[in-house]
Parts: C-alpha cells; structure tokens; sequence
C-alpha cells in the first residue's frame, strides 16, 4: 500500500478526514470480523486508497465503494483490475446517495469511516422505519471515544442517545481496538472497531417516538427526567404508569425502559 499510494502522489486530506491504514495482518482482522464474506455484497465508505478494500477482495467479497476524493480513484481502479468482477467504484458523497438503491440486494457494511461523517453516517443506517434492514452487519471504525458511547451501558458517562439507538433492537460490541500508530498521519485519539447486528423489531414502538424521547431526555442530561421530558406530550404519564421515578436522570433508564415510554407514547398518538 505505501507503494500505491508514493506511486500515484496521495496524502491523506484532513479537510475529509482521512487516515491511512497500511497494516495488511490489521486490515485482514478486520475484514474477517464479520464472518466469511466470500461472494456477499459488501458497502465501503471512504475507501481512500484502497488499504481495507484491498483486504476484503482477498476474501472473496464484492465490493462497492463510495468515494469523493477523486484522487483515490485511479488506485482504486488498479485494485478493480487485479479482482475482475469484484470492485465497482462510486465517485460521490455517500450521506448524498441511497445506499440500498445502490447495493440492490442484502449487504454488509465495512468501513475505515471518514471522521467528520462517521457518526452521521451510522445514526442514518440505524435510524430505518423499515426494518430488519437491507444491511446485514456494520463494521465500522470509529474514535475510541464514539466507540465507547456506542456500546455504553445505563450509568456511566458514556451512556447517552448513541447507544439507546444502536442497541433497542440491534446488537453492538466493540470489537477491537486499534491504536493511533497503526493511522498515516496517526490521530490524536484512539480507535475502535464497532460491529453491529440488527436484531429483532420490538413491537408497538415507533422510532421516530423513540428519537423524539432520547433527544429530551438526554438533552438535558443532567436534570431529572420531569424536566427534561416535560415538552414531550405524556411522558412524564408514561413514567408515572411504568413505576420510573421522574426525579431519576435518563443515564440511569435502560435501552428496554426508553422502548417502553416510546411504546405508551406511541400507543396514544395511534
């Protein structure tokens, strides 16, 4: 990769987040995160020079790559190339694109995300009405930060929105962490590689309810829920009707608590 990357003159661009991986042993424990990929459909966001990419061809996958560094692409074309049949690149912005219209069948997601639109990108997968989803897995690396507050559990500091919407009817686990050495440039932060599966639709609980609910509550995270769920119309009723007592903080409700205040609201609107 250090080759590819001299011969064709990159550098990786701030402005768009970038951060190389070259480490091939790194890469391939990545890509093998998932389970076998061999002959699946697989989404990559930001492929860069191809690092990741290259790694998830050795494996039989067939990659689509979104990429808007129009630098990249010539590399990336070589990669096509050398894997007949198995690399289709797209230039673009890929929170412009419709990804299950582009993929046209199940698909994984595997993806060195782009730091400034990471965290976008992954509340945009997780936040379908229709579900389960067209994605079958994501395996995403993030800051080791935004990695934790994925996974978080009710209590600690980490616990907020992030990880009530990656987990109310989804499995997450962080599942490797990778150090800031391993990066061309390095980050100033860690970094952690997150998987997630989707799991089963809980019954009678609309997202955008449930959104609506976590966005109140942990707005204001540091007041006890009657107060900042008080704009929500009934929230503070459905506390009353599930025994949650309104002078607790939102840290402290569990993923399945939030799910059941989103069910009552829901149930009263319908």
């Amino acid at each position: 990769m250090r080759e590819v990357i001299a011969r064709h003159g990159l550098s990786a661009s701030k402005a768009l987040g970038q951060n190389f991986l070259f480490d091939e042993q790194l890469l391939n424990r990545i890509a093998a995160i998932p389970g076998s990929l061999d002959g699946k459909a697989v989404l990559e966001v930001g492929p860069g020079p191809g690092g990741l990419t290259r790694a998830l061809l050795r494996v039989g996958a067939r990659v689509t790559a979104i990429e808007m560094d129009r630098r990249c692409l010539p590399a990336l074309a070589e990669l096509g190339e050398a894997f007949p049949g198995q690399l289709k690149v797209v230039e673009g912005d890929a929170l412009a694109l419709d990804h299950g219209a582009l993929m046209g069948e199940p698909f994984a997601v595997l993806s060195n995300l782009p730091y400034n639109v990471g965290t976008a990108l992954f509340t945009r997968w997780l936040s379908g009405a229709n579900w389960p989803p067209q994605w079958t897995s994501l395996t995403l690396m993030f800051q080791l930060e935004v990695a934790q507050r994925i996974v978080a559990q009710p209590g600690s500091g980490a616990y907020g929105r992030l990880a009530v919407l990656a987990q109310w009817r989804s499995s997450a686990k962080l599942a490797m962490k990778v150090h800031r050495s391993a990066f061309t440039p390095p980050p100033k932060v860690m970094s952690a590689i997150v998987h997630v599966v989707p799991g089963a639709m809980p019954e009678g609980v609309s997202p955008a309810v449930l959104e609506r609910v976590t966005e109140a509550a942990f707005g204001q995270r540091r007041k006890m829920l009657r107060q900042s769920l008080k704009g929500v119309q009934g929230a503070i009723e459905a506390l009353d009707s599930l025994g949650i007592d309104p002078t607790r903080r939102a840290e402290t409700l569990s993923v399945a608590d939030f799910v059941a205040v989103a069910r009552i609201l829901g149930s009263q609107v319908a």
